[in-house]
């Protein structure tokens, strides 16, 4: 009987990689190898966390509360002041509020899409989602592509928590800037041992790299390459020191507890600690299952997903400034839109997509500052309103990363921008 590679080959990864997520990210092609490390007089290279609150939180129950709204839009949270004069967010923000010398206020979103699934597609690729059309990539496969490295140990893009993942993934940059997919920030390092011995583990890698190499010999297509050297990374990132960042019972438990004991703040720092050891882009959801999305009782949910937002938001933001790395770190809060401003019978807010807020920190950004405004009831954007072109131009200007390059798609005859030019592009100059 003819040896059949591809069950050997799941056998492998299943014996050997004990389930883990490794989704293509590993597969770096030759060509990318001869990426260079930057020059030691070059400045530091720069990367991104993305809080992801995945739902759509309500803009006025955070970041555009309306006091003086009707009673049929104001809803039940009170506005508190912040450390910069003037600028007022939700009560159930007090940490985060203490901080906002360090972030900008994005209160001008107004973007095209308000179903969930097209819109958190639209503002992590720049693009529409269109049946049938080009897979575009998503901003963190973007700055893996831009700004990673072929040689580093650990992947250069890295999702933590549940939710969804459509959005997220490396369209037709290919599978070498998938993201690691990381359900769980607790497991520590479990996802990444051998189930078998570290002998029997090296016999069957070796095992298995012999035949790839003979496989390669007669079939050198692009996907054998890609799979190869998958498989190469994987067992890299499982024998690198460096893998221990995943590993949060070496923190203290002060630390561990200024974050959040939840998914969500146990994520941010994992994030602070994978952005340590080079990790260009790191994206933490918050809100598996409904969250955000409060059609009923929004006030109760807001509430307590605001409290834990706050607390992990918080903490990451002030142990990056204490170790030094806020200036060179992009921390992104954000959802796909905002909230209706009407409450619906069922104490809810509807999506609503023509005016929202976002929240930019660190990476060197202009902080203590709001862009945009809303009117009386946060209905409509009406100064400076900010699309999603605008918005994704203005974090790669942040990192680094031209955002008119573009890039050539697998049977695509045109190049493609990195963000879509099609529209009036304006980068957020005030934030520089």
């Amino acid at each position: 009987m003819p040896f059949t590679l591809p069950l050997t080959r799941r056998r492998f990864v299943s014996s050997a990689v004990a389930g883990a997520a490794l989704s293509g990210w590993l597969g770096r092609l030759a060509a990318q190898a001869a990426q260079a490390a930057p020059a030691a007089d070059q400045p530091q290279a720069k990367s991104c966390i993305l809080l992801w609150m995945s739902g759509g939180p309500s803009h006025l129950d955070t970041f555009d509360l309306k006091p003086d709204a009707p009673d049929r839009v104001r809803g039940e949270f009170r506005p508190i002041d912040t450390s910069v004069p003037g600028i007022q967010i939700s009560e159930h923000f007090p940490k985060f509020s203490r901080l906002m010398q360090h972030a900008a206020v994005l209160r001008g979103m107004s973007t095209l899409e308000s179903d969930h699934q097209l819109a958190s597609y639209h503002v992590h690729t720049g693009y529409q989602k269109r049946a049938g059309g080009v897979a575009f990539p998503s901003l963190g496969a973007i700055a893996s592509h831009e700004l990673g490295r072929a040689d580093a140990p650990l992947p250069n893009f890295v999702c933590i928590g549940q939710g969804p993942r459509h959005s997220t993934r490396s369209g037709f940059l290919g599978p070498d800037h998938q993201p690691l997919d990381v359900l769980d920030p607790s497991r520590g390092t479990e996802f990444l041992s051998p189930l078998a011995s570290q002998s029997e583990f090296a016999r069957q890698y070796e095992l298995l790299r012999r035949f790839n190499a003979s496989f390669l010999d007669l079939h050198p297509a692009e996907s054998a390459r890609a799979h190869s050297s998958a498989l190469e990374r994987a067992v890299r990132l499982m024998t690198a020191e460096q893998k221990q960042a995943f590993d949060l019972s070496r923190e203290s438990d002060d630390v561990r507890d200024r974050y959040g004991r939840g998914s969500f703040g146990q994520g941010c720092l994992l994030a602070r600690r994978l952005i340590e050891t080079g990790v260009r882009f790191v994206e933490v959801t918050m809100g598996d299952g409904v969250g955000w999305d409060t059609h009923r009782d929004n006030f109760p949910r807001t509430r307590a997903l605001s409290l834990e937002a706050d607390a992990g938001m918080a903490a990451l933001l002030e142990e990056l400034r204490e170790r030094g790395r806020l200036d060179s770190t992009l921390v992104i809060w954000m959802g796909e839109f905002g909230r209706s401003p009407q409450i619906t019978s069922g104490g809810g807010r509807n999506h609503w997509a023509r005016a929202w807020t976002s929240v930019l920190a660190g990476g060197g950004i202009r902080g203590g500052q709001v862009v945009g405004r809303t009117d009386r009831e946060a209905a409509e954007v009406v100064e400076r309103p900010i699309s999603v072109g605008d918005f994704l131009a203005t974090v790669c200007q942040t990192l680094g990363i031209d955002h008119t390059r573009e890039n050539q798609a697998a049977g695509v005859k045109r190049p493609i921008p990195i963000v879509d030019t099609s529209r009036e592009v304006k980068v957020i100059a005030e934030l520089f």
